[in-house]
């Protein structure tokens, strides 16, 4: 290798060094919606070249983004990224008392075929901003919209305008966006281009216009009770390209809003009070009889389950009244109505087993189909066949006349 080759070679791995562990710096204003895309087409570099040559390069990457030092993100930061062929997304709003304290976010690139990584931090330098917060802020639902493709710059900008076209302030700024899923939405059926729909909170510097305050007239309100669409004059200038849920539309003037005052329990020092010098327990232990334990854990219910023992063996065994004890106390009539129902009930029964039985019409002689002889009954007087089948004894009848 020549050295023009070896200093291209050195240029280039320094500069993907300084790619994997360059920092890039941010600076949103507090309360403005923060939008950061992760780029696939910047990581890519940072990994190997594709295996054959002059093939463009679509490896899956994944992204892992957390605060330094922590295993997530901070509150008001989220991520989004729909698959690993599409580019990630940190968005939200940050807040007030986060001016001036720089927040380090730790990005990770995994590149899924070769499992490689690459690193880089992001901080995050949070700007005040004047008149912050705006004081009237206003929330859209738009139902065809997912949250990543409501941020892209475009879209964003379009829902913006539309907005600004229908309120006229002089300050317009998106707050927040949230997805409908963080908002206990469910997720849609992959049916007819469904979307999870998407909340977006948007503050101006004027009070609403007429055309935002129509959802809270008496009639809109029943058609949104009636889960109805309400009718507002202004809808079509969204509804090319957003459709918005007027039901869910939140107006907030925070001039109006009362504060909450808090009071805040003042930290101590830190320092324990002084107890006085430890004192470990002794090494050599007391010893401890055990005995009275034993007596009332096992003894003591063991004696009672005893004595509810012999009571009832006594109840049971030694206080049963004899047969004789019985028809003593029992009055002679009736002992002997007793005794008259019990002989006459022997007396049915011996009556029952010798009575006669009509035999039934298939038992009677029948004549054979061939010859015409008659065929004697298949009873006999000494053998029992009532309990047979009639089905049964009459198949053996025909088998006897076969042979």
């Amino acid at each position: 290798m020549d050295s023009v080759g070896v200093l291209v070679w050195l240029s280039i791995v320094v500069t993907i060094l300084s790619k994997s562990h360059a920092d890039r710096n941010v600076y949103p204003s507090a309360g403005v919606l923060f939008v950061h895309v992760l780029e696939r087409e910047y990581f890519k570099g940072e990994f190997p070249p594709y295996p054959k040559p002059g093939d463009a390069s679509n490896d899956p990457i994944t992204f892992n983004t957390n605060l330094m030092g922590y295993p997530d993100r901070p509150g008001w930061l989220r991520y989004i990224q729909r698959t690993p062929h599409s580019d990630g997304v940190l968005y939200g709003s940050p807040t007030s008392e986060l001016v001036g304290k720089p927040t380090v976010i730790e990005i990770t690139a995994y590149n899924r075929r070769t499992f490689e990584t690459a690193r880089h931090n992001l901080i995050i330098n949070i700007m005040s901003t004047e008149d912050f917060p705006l004081p009237y802020q206003a929330e859209f639902f738009i139902k065809n919209m997912n949250v990543e493709e409501m941020l892209a710059s475009e879209v964003l900008g379009d829902f913006l305008g539309a907005v600004k076209n229908v309120w006229q302030p002089e300050r317009l700024n998106a707050i927040n966006i949230t997805s409908a899923l963080d908002r206990g939405g469910r997720v849609p059926l992959p049916i007819n281009d469904l979307k999870e729909g998407v909340y977006v909170m948007v503050g101006a510097d004027v009070p609403f216009s007429s055309c935002l305050r129509e959802v809270e007239t008496p009639q809109n309100q029943l058609r949104c009770s009636q889960e109805m669409e309400p009718v507002i004059s202004c809808d079509k200038k969204f509804r090319a390209q957003f459709h918005i849920d007027w039901c869910k539309i939140s107006l907030v003037d925070i001039t109006k809003v009362v504060p909450v005052h808090r009071e805040k329990a003042e930290p101590g020092t830190g320092i324990l009070p002084d107890m006085g010098e430890y004192k470990p327990p002794s090494e050599t232990l007391e010893s401890r009889d055990y005995f009275a334990d034993f007596l009332i854990t096992l003894a003591v219910p063991s004696a009672v389950a005893l004595v509810l023992l012999l009571i009832l063996g006594y109840s049971m065994c030694c206080r049963r009244e004899g047969v004789e004890k019985r028809n003593m106390q029992t009055p002679d009539i009736q002992l002997v109505h007793h005794s008259s129902i019990q002989k006459s009930t022997k007396e049915l029964r011996s009556m029952s087993k010798n009575r006669e039985i009509s035999w039934p019409l298939s038992t009677l002689p029948v004549f054979h189909h061939v010859s015409g002889e008659v065929v004697p009954p298949i009873h006999r007087d000494n053998y029992e066949t009532t309990s047979m089948p009639l089905m049964q004894t009459q198949t053996k009848v025909a088998e006897a006349l076969n042979l």
